[in-house]
């Protein structure tokens, strides 16, 4: 049975919309353990809603294409913090006084 504490709303509806198509609850467990946000699991609920019932494998390759654009835009998010943190001292002029 899927526990559903740590689980987004949407990460529930996309393990039942796999268990509804006919795929099985251990087949569904693992990606929704994976996909347990809503912006990950929308994204999958997207993806399913253009096909009747693909193979298992072309799930979970949905599912790890998901998990690493998901990365990159994590990355991209700390990153862009730590260059506007980086300005924000350099504004500041915290480096202005030391000698080269």
């Amino acid at each position: 049975m899927l526990d559903m504490r740590n689980k987004s709303p949407l990460s529930i509806e996309l393990y039942n919309t796999l268990v509804q198509d006919g795929y099985g609850h251990q087949f569904a467990t693992l990606i929704t353990d994976n996909l347990n946000t809503d912006f990950t699991a929308g994204r999958m609920l997207g993806y399913l809603a253009h096909y009747d019932h693909l193979p298992e494998v072309e799930i979970a390759d949905e599912m790890l294409a998901i998990l690493s654009d998901r990365k990159q835009i994590m990355d991209k998010k700390a990153a862009e913090s730590y260059n506007a943190a980086w300005n924000n001292y350099r504004q500041a002029g915290i480096f202005d006084n030391i000698e080269e």
